[in-house]
């Protein structure tokens, strides 16, 4: 792959060994190219206007502004540019606060190299992505305790793409039941769930259950 075609990056990291090492490990991998480096928020903002990154890299615990913010300002001048927030911090304000930001993933650093990937790779497709520890936490969230009317769906004929049935398994993957789970409250086999699956994931053009509960959330669908 080119240089042209390639997915490109912005690394923001106020440590300086760590963005030296995640620069090297991108680099290596087919298709990806960090075209640019951030040490603080302000950085971070500039250098996204200038390089106009496919995804974004964010720490959140950065120096002058922060990554929240920054994200936030980086989603307002440049919404076409993806953020996966790439943090240690695990605490419910700081995943929360991010996704309010708009961010559209959230990568524990103690995460694998191929965790990474994906969740670079989701959000690059335009797919959201939750590290999967913390996904349970935040899906609850949302479909438990959010007041705000639903988001118009962007895409009407996803969403039309799906049926009823589909419509329903979706609901209990939001709320959080297993394959299992879902065939024993719908009465359905469970060879039925994971076919409705494959097809749901088909239709949103997702990989995996949280990438589908979050777009589902996000976008209105349900």
């Amino acid at each position: 792959m080119s240089e042209i075609s390639a997915l490109t990056i912005l690394l923001v990291e106020d440590h300086a060994v760590t963005r030296f090492g995640l620069k090297i490990l991108l680099d290596n991998v087919p298709g990806y190219i960090v075209v640019a480096e951030a040490e603080d928020g302000n950085q971070a903002v500039n250098l996204t206007l200038e390089h106009k990154p496919n995804v974004v890299l964010m720490d959140v615990g950065l120096p002058n502004l922060d990554g929240i913010d920054a994200t936030k300002k980086i989603k307002q001048l440049s919404p076409d540019s993806r953020v996966v927030i790439f943090t240690a911090h695990d605490r419910d304000d700081d995943i929360f606060a991010a996704f309010a930001a708009g961010a559209d993933g959230y990568c524990l650093k103690d995460a694998s190299l191929e965790t990474l990937l994906l969740a670079i790779s989701a959000v690059a497709s335009g797919a959201g992505w939750l590290d999967p520890r913390i996904a349970g936490r935040v899906l609850s969230f949302y479909s438990r305790n959010s007041t705000q009317p639903a988001q118009p769906v962007k895409d009407t004929s996803v969403s039309a793409a799906l049926s009823d049935r589909e419509l329903e398994v979706l609901q209990l993957v939001v709320d959080g039941m297993s394959n299992n789970a879902i065939a024993k409250q719908l009465f359905l086999s469970i060879e039925t769930v994971k076919s409705h699956m494959r097809h749901i994931m088909s239709k949103l053009s997702i990989t995996d259950r949280t990438q589908a509960a979050v777009k589902a959330l996000r976008s209105g669908l349900l």
